[in-house]
């Protein structure tokens, strides 16, 4: 601590010289000089350090007891502004950086967002942005508890926030709600229908009453497990019991054939470059653009675009809101070509596999595959016939209560 004191108010080495530097040392403690660092160089010579303020005192008192005082070196604050005596313009350049630095580091230059993973940083980032959270706000002016209150009831799927500033630095912790539970509706009746044509292979019901086996075939649309059950009657009754609605539930496994088809055509715009090219330069603080270089109004028609951004990064890899962006803009002309039948075909074979992939869902497979192709119209047409096995099961409800029985009709 006491070097720092010593420090902003400066403090001068001497090297005193004489017969008597014992004395020195006494006069100094009786006059109040304080000094420190104290070595003895030899028998008549020492060196000490003492205060700006005690410079002309040190002078003095070594002339009384016939000793030289010599000023050896200078620090502190004071010696190295007055460096600065006559440079008015760099003492007032440091006077403006140290006056920037305390005005600026109190407003926002960069927001973090960590603790999310299923809701973008871009969403978050743009409603705190609409709060006055950006780069650039002034950070004490900011009520961050209704801010993150007010941010929390915009976006759905997040459960907490919190906004800390650090300096210059807006750090936001989000935490991301618990998706709630799927609750199954066990009150509306329902009934288990095929959803595409097939073979049944295998029927698994676990609630509702079947009305196909396995080895029969099944139109898409028809019903499958019903949920209308047949209530058994006791032995030798002459009346029907009726039926009782239920919420069907099952597994149907079928053998289905898909078809799919794919065109695209025979001849497609290609890209020629004339040769032509612009190049626009442009700055980006704190969100906002300044184009400085290049010109600035150039249509997108006719040219393709390519922007490469160099983001300013300090030490540790953190970004700041300063960016260099160059623009540049190649001019193309459009022909008419051939396209390649062979890559053509492959790109609509790969289309048609996902799409297939996507009807029979995660639990189905592909049995077998035949691709044909043919080339008509100006058209190349890839069409798909595939053997798959899948749950071709999906709950339709109806109206009704479950547990609502029907009366049966009088049989004898």
């Amino acid at each position: 601590m006491q070097f720092i004191v010593n420090f902003f108010r400066g403090s001068v080495c001497f090297t005193v010289c004489g017969p008597f530097p014992e004395r020195f040392l006494n006069l100094c403690a009786q006059n109040g000089v304080g000094f420190w660092g104290l070595v003895w160089l030899d028998a008549q010579t020492l060196e000490l350090k003492v205060a700006r303020r005690d410079v002309r005192k040190v002078r003095a008192l070594a002339e009384k007891v016939q000793c030289e005082a010599r000023a050896k070196g200078r620090k502190g604050v004071p010696f190295f502004l007055a460096g600065f005596r006559h440079r008015y313009a760099l003492l007032i350049g440091l006077a403006l950086s140290l006056t920037a630095v305390c005005v600026l580091s109190r407003f926002i230059i960069t927001v973090e967002v960590s603790g999310n993973e299923t809701v973008p940083s871009a969403v978050i980032l743009a409603e705190l942005s609409r709060q006055g959270v950006r780069p650039g706000a002034y950070g004490p002016g900011l009520d961050l508890r209704r801010i993150s209150q007010e941010t929390l009831s915009r976006i759905e799927g997040l459960s907490w926030m919190s906004v800390n500033l650090h300096g210059t630095r807006a750090e936001v912790l989000v935490r991301e709600r618990s998706p709630a539970p799927e609750l199954r509706d066990e009150t509306t009746p329902a009934h288990v229908v095929a959803a595409a044509d097939g073979i049944l292979e295998d029927v698994e019901v676990l609630e509702g009453q079947a009305l196909f086996q396995e080895g029969q075939a099944v139109l898409a649309g028809e019903v499958v497990i019903s949920g209308v059950v047949d209530l058994k009657e006791p032995k030798y009754a002459t009346v029907d019991a009726g039926q009782r609605l239920v919420h069907a539930r099952g597994n149907v496994w079928a053998s289905t054939y898909r078809t799919l088809e794919a065109c695209i055509p025979l001849e497609a715009d290609t890209k020629v470059y004339t040769g032509e090219e612009e190049t626009a330069w442009s700055l980006t603080i704190l969100g906002r653009t300044v184009n400085f270089f290049g010109k600035g109004s150039i249509s997108t028609a006719g040219y393709d675009k390519m922007t490469t951004t160099h983001i300013l990064t300090l030490p540790g890899g953190r970004e700041m809101p300063l960016a260099l962006v160059k623009t540049e803009y190649r001019a193309y002309e459009t022909q008419p070509a051939a396209i390649q039948t062979a890559a053509a075909q492959a790109l609509l074979e790969e289309r048609l596999l996902e799409r297939l992939e996507e009807l029979i869902g995660e639990d189905g497979s592909v049995l077998s595959t035949a691709f044909s192709v043919r080339e008509g119209d100006g058209l190349l047409t890839v069409t798909l016939k595939a053997r798959c096995r899948e749950q071709i099961g999906r709950e339709v409800t109806f109206a009704g209560q479950v547990g609502e029985i029907i009366p049966g009709t009088q049989t004898g």
